[in-house]
């Protein structure tokens, strides 16, 4: 797919970003896809747009939304200072999956990552997405270690 674009989020695009994140079982059940949308995202875009390590970033095909991620750049002391960078809130529209939109996108946030000086790439994934495992292990990622989450 040729005609992809990659680009920083802007505040127009919140509506479709929102409704990629609740378009599939698990997004059904914790985001809210109301129109305005809820505060808590705008106040959340806002902290995203204001952090230089932070890119909430839409891939689009002729101006639409059909794709979303959000790539956070983490500096750390653990492997000598190594920088990572996190991958998360991956989304593709349900008309485009399979057609090789996820695999541009992690190609181009993986650019951005190795531009970054970053010396590993890392996300995390729900356990009742089997699909995704998959196609992040097909991508090369290794499922090596188990992550905790509390919710508060």
């Amino acid at each position: 797919m040729t005609d992809l674009v990659f680009r920083s989020a802007q505040a127009a695009d919140l509506p479709a970003i929102i409704a990629l994140l609740s378009d599939d079982v698990l997004g059904q059940q914790r985001e809210d896809p109301s129109s305005p949308p809820n505060p808590l995202y705008i106040e959340a875009f806002q902290a995203i747009l204001a952090d230089p390590n932070q890119l909430q970033v839409v891939a689009t095909l002729h101006e639409e939304v059909i794709g979303t991620l959000q790539l956070t750049f983490i500096p750390g002391l653990a492997r000598k200072g190594a920088w990572r960078g996190q991958i998360e809130g991956v989304r593709v529209s349900a008309a485009h999956r399979g057609s090789g939109v996820g695999q541009q996108m992690f190609d181009w946030a993986i650019v951005q990552c190795k531009a970054k000086g970053c010396d590993l790439v890392q996300l995390t994934t729900d356990k009742e997405r089997p699909d995704a495992h998959r196609f992040y292990e097909k991508l090369g990622f290794i499922g090596s270690h188990i992550g905790y989450k509390l919710t508060l």
